[in-house]
């Protein structure tokens, strides 16, 4: 069952919500809220994603997936996706109601990609509000609720838009042998992994610009991580253009994207709006 719910991906998101909280100042209790109401979120997400797609999964045999290998049910993941949903919501609302509206859109954005929007040219869209409301999430989980900065809210935006492609490159073959038809599917593998890595070193350009404007003092840390952004991505588009898919190439969008969330967990309290 825990693999069902794509334990990797929801506990990264959770870990980073938590450290973003803790830097912007939320308190003790209420860091522990905000994690577990991430965490019951993403969980949601993750056994919806493997409920929703149970026949597509079989069809394609994929040994990696429990439901198509026979080590768990698709009602009893299912009955997990619901239960996540029921847990996350009451946890969000402890938060404050603004808190609870921007974490709740972001858990429904996640469920309508399952749903529907990954078969689509919009399926990027969920990926850019789920990521987008995260730093927002966090500053309204403050006892005083304030708002996210706005360039917070956009490096996540192309954060979670260059993680879309990242996630679904390496699936791209089987998802193709079911009809799925999203953004990447419609763009093909090598301008999918250039817009990755434009995505992440874009969003590397912006935190860099926002940290050094509101907080001089880490402006050498902005510095170098533009830098490594940018390289990263030259290197990462230089492999994409001129040779085959390699596991490498996976590996660097990966590397980019973790620039980008040390910029913003770097950020701490300037993440907060005034």
């Amino acid at each position: 069952m825990i693999s069902a719910s794509h334990p990797g991906p929801a506990v990264a998101v959770t870990l980073v919500t938590v450290i973003l909280a803790a830097g912007v100042g939320v308190d003790t209790a209420r860091i522990v809220l905000v994690g577990a109401a991430m965490l019951a979120g993403q969980l949601s997400i993750g056994w919806s994603n493997d409920w929703i797609d149970a026949d597509r999964d079989v069809a394609v045999a994929r040994a990696d997936k429990p439901i198509a290998s026979g080590l768990v049910s698709r009602s009893a993941v299912r009955r997990a996706a619901i239960a996540a949903v029921v847990v996350a919501v009451p946890l969000s609302l402890l938060l404050g109601p603004l808190a609870a509206l921007v974490n709740i859109i972001g858990i429904a954005s996640g469920w309508s990609y399952n749903a529907w929007l990954k078969r689509t040219p919009a399926s990027g869209v969920p990926y850019l509000v789920t990521f987008g409301t995260l730093p927002l999430f966090v500053t309204l989980s403050l006892s005083e609720p304030r708002p996210a900065v706005w360039w917070a809210i956009v490096v996540g935006a192309l954060l979670g838009f260059g993680a879309h492609f990242a996630n679904v490159l390496p699936d791209l073959d089987d998802d193709a042998r079911t009809g799925v038809r999203g953004l990447p599917h419609i763009l093909g593998r090598r301008p999918s992994s250039v817009v990755a890595f434009a995505s992440l070193a874009i969003a590397s350009l912006v935190a860099s610009i926002g940290i050094g404007s509101v907080a001089p003092g880490l402006i050498v840390v902005a510095v170098i991580g533009l830098v490594a952004g940018v390289v990263i991505a030259i290197a990462g588009i230089t492999l994409a253009l001129t040779r085959p898919p390699t596991r490498l190439l996976f590996q660097l969008i990966i590397a980019s994207a973790v620039v980008d969330v040390v910029l913003l967990t770097t950020a701490g309290s300037s993440l907060v709006g005034r």
